[in-house]
């Protein structure tokens, strides 16, 4: 994504009050879990060009292997699907200018499937909201898998976007209720049935499989309580899952240099943030140090991600050897999807592997692995029909 540079904002924006607008946008808790699984895996999907291309697409299996259902289940999809067209958007903050903005979108503006494959749309204007890492935190999807809970997932939302401000400042208690989901109901108008069985579970979960920690306080009304809030502090254990916002990475070199042969901002963070900065700037001086690279981008990923890692001659050599030229092609269709669809691809070609010693060998070499060559041939040409077809003479 490209991020707006800090000297094109002016008013408000620029105040570091504004790291409050991460909570900006407020998503109704009535989303099932695996609706609000579903709902962060379409939007990391579309991430990279969310305000630049009006529609998205991703293929079904993806979908199904991301958020944990049967792919085969079709109707599951359309119910979720149709949840998530109907769940409203909602957000209250200063625009660019200092003026309050107030704003209502559905969550998604349309899905639909056809031919295996989930084509969907936002709103334009929800689209710029989600895009500004300034007004919405994305959820780290290796973060979300752990949750069993949806008033849990639901509440590590909501305070994740406060991680830096350190807590959520003061929701009255029928604003809580709607963020997780339980307003309507006259059960959960008592503060001891709410507390007890969604505060107090919720808790439990986001403390015990989250990055961050959450502890609630209440504010009372005469004996009645009015309003909660939940302090946030970063879980040491398990920070290392999320990435930095952004502020601190793309004031460094390396970030820089990434950025100008074409590297995304949200990759480049990611490969800074997990690698490290010395890591990333050798295997970006290998790459941009040799003139026969055509596609650095794609190169320096196969350099960085270990999974993706190959000799250097069938890298970047002009051997024409068919072995070399094949492994050539299945990286370029690899690395040619989204990072999600890249993290399922691996999941669903496991999958696949009957034999232990032919799953050993994918999980040591991945797209390299020789012992299942041929079945990653088979699999690319399942993504991408003809894309290992002989170049024209």
């Amino acid at each position: 994504m490209d991020a707006i540079p800090k000297e094109q904002l002016s008013g408000a924006l620029r105040r570091e009050s504004v790291k409050k607008n991460v909570a900006a946008i407020h998503v109704s808790g009535k989303l099932t879990l695996l609706q609000r699984k579903l709902s962060n895996v379409l939007l990391l999907n579309a991430y990279d060009t969310l305000t630049t291309r009006s529609t998205h697409r991703i293929d079904a299996k993806t979908l199904a292997l991301m958020i944990g259902y049967n792919s085969n289940d079709i109707d599951t999809l359309k119910s979720s699907l149709r949840g998530l067209a109907e769940t409203v958007a909602e957000w209250d903050m200063l625009d660019a200018k200092g003026r309050q903005e107030w704003g209502v979108s559905s969550l998604l503006s349309y899905a639909k499937l056809k031919g295996g494959v989930c084509e969907y749309a936002y709103s334009q204007a929800l689209a710029e909201k989600l895009h500004d890492p300034k007004v919405f935190a994305l959820i780290n999807l290796n973060i979300q898998r752990q949750f069993s809970g949806g008033h849990a997932l639901a509440l590590y939302e909501n305070c994740f976007r406060f991680v830096r401000t350190g807590s959520t400042g003061w929701w009255p208690l029928e604003i809580f209720r709607r963020l997780m989901g339980v307003d309507g109901s006259e059960y959960y108008e008592s503060f001891k049935h709410l507390n007890a069985k969604i505060i107090k579970p919720a808790v439990a979960e986001v403390n015990k499989v989250s990055d961050i920690m959450v502890e609630p306080q209440v504010r009372k009304q005469g004996r009645a309580v009015s309003d909660i809030r939940f302090v946030i502090t970063r879980n040491p254990q398990l920070a290392m899952l999320d990435l930095d916002d952004g502020e601190g990475l793309r004031k460094g070199t390396v970030y820089g240099k990434l950025r100008d042969i074409g590297v995304s901002d949200r990759l480049a963070r990611q490969w800074i943030a997990q690698y490290g900065e010395e890591y990333v700037a050798e295997k970006l001086g290998y790459v941009t140090g040799r003139g026969d690279v055509k596609s650095p981008v794609k190169y320096l990923t196969v350099a960085i991600e270990r999974d993706y890692e190959v000799p250097q001659e069938a890298v970047v050599s002009g051997d024409v050897q068919e072995k070399a030229t094949r492994l050539r092609k299945v990286f370029e269709v690899i690395q040619a999807r989204t990072p999600t669809q890249r993290d399922a691809d691996k999941r669903l070609f496991l999958s696949r592997l009957q034999d232990p010693v032919r799953r050993d060998d994918f999980e040591r070499h991945g797209w390299t692995s020789p012992l299942n060559a041929e079945a990653i041939h088979a699999f690319v040409e399942e993504l991408e029909p003809g894309a290992l077809d002989e170049d024209p003479g």
